[in-house]
């Protein structure tokens, strides 16, 4: 039913619709489902062109099963801050982490920035992200270097010899500068490639194309990051009178 968790015959159904080319919209709609869930169930096993029913099905047992394990029943709702509802909160930081796959992030990358963002405070270890998501050491380092190489993560010296992973207000502003960057490459190689295969020539001419589109887009994106950047240090409404000293773990 609506909000419960899918059935197998849902999942079958599910692939079924991705064999005959459906849109998650319309899959959504023939099971009376939010897109979100069936977005979320496709990119969190597979995707649209590897997603199978059956191991759908048992990876969302295994997962279930790890969370019973983890935490008592009722722990994680008295973990939550400001008396938010736990079950929305997993929900939501599912949701987040898919919508982070569909931008092109693995789900290890996904995951770990998701939750980096959905802090309250926006920094975590590394042996924090580990124990938060069940994950190794070597997963974390290798998700944060290529988030810190993107420009959606940066690092710190912490305590001691531990660093401390962040995303803070200027990250997606220093996110949106570095794709402007990759970009402005691609014009300067598609321009190089304008003298090599000839302007007048088919490919010269797409080439040619390509850089003039490409550089207007690298420009706009950059022009527009530098005039909304002050909106990432606004603030809309008063910080909450007490902040807990630590953020609650969410469970997986």
């Amino acid at each position: 039913m609506p909000g419960g968790r899918l059935t197998q015959q849902e999942r079958q159904q599910i692939a079924l619709g991705l064999g005959d080319g459906l849109a998650y919209a319309e899959i959504a709609r023939r099971l009376d489902r939010p897109t979100s869930t069936v977005t979320r169930e496709v990119m969190r096993n597979g995707g649209p062109n590897s997603y199978r029913a059956d191991l759908a099905h048992r990876a969302t047992e295994r997962r279930a099963h790890r969370r019973r394990q983890a935490a008592p029943r009722g722990a994680r709702a008295a973990e939550q801050p400001y008396g938010r509802d736990a079950e929305a909160v997993r929900e939501y930081e599912e949701t987040f982490t898919t919508i982070l796959m569909q931008s092109g992030l693995s789900t290890m990358q996904a995951r770990v920035m998701a939750c980096l963002t959905l802090t309250d405070t926006g920094v975590l270890t590394a042996a924090e992200l580990v124990q938060r998501l069940n994950v190794s050491p070597a997963s974390i380092s290798k998700a944060i270097a290529f988030l810190e190489s993107q420009g959606l993560a940066r690092r710190e010296q912490g305590e001691g010899r531990r660093e401390r992973y962040i995303v803070d207000d200027d990250i997606w502003y220093q996110s949106m500068m570095a794709s402007a960057r990759a970009t402005a490459q691609i014009v300067g190689i598609a321009q190089q490639g304008v003298g090599i295969f000839g302007s007048g020539t088919p490919a010269g001419v797409r080439l040619e194309n390509v850089a003039r589109f490409l550089e207007f887009v690298s420009e706009q994106t950059a022009r527009a990051a530098e005039q909304a950047r002050e909106i990432l240090h606004s603030k809309t409404a008063e910080t909450p009178p007490h902040v807990p000293p630590q953020d609650a773990v969410l469970d997986r």
